[in-house]
This record gives structure tokens, sequence and C-alpha cells, in this order.
């Protein structure tokens, strides 16, 4: 079973929920991504760039 459940607050991709499991990451701010995004979102809060 596929259900739409929303699209990704960073590029609008689709995302589904895909036989009971989530295909995406919710976080605290209740903002829904994709994989894609949420791991570019993660990587810049772990490692920001030093000017």
């Amino acid at each position: 079973m596929k259900e739409l459940i929303g699209t990704c607050h960073s590029c609008s991709k689709e995302i589904f929920c895909l036989e009971g499991f989530f295909n995406g990451v919710v976080t605290d701010e209740k903002r829904i991504y994709c994989f894609e995004c949420y791991a570019t979102l993660k990587s810049n809060t772990d490692n920001p760039q030093m000017n």
C-alpha cells in the first residue's frame, strides 16, 4: 500500500507511507523532509563551514 503523506519542506518531493513505513523524516518543528534533503540539512548543522 502506498499513501501520500505530504511534500518535502525543502525540495517539494512527494513523501509516501510505503507498506506502513514512513519514507521520510519529521523534525521536532513538525517539518517533513525526504531522506536526501534531511541528510544535507543534518550535515550542514552538524558541521557548519567556518569562514
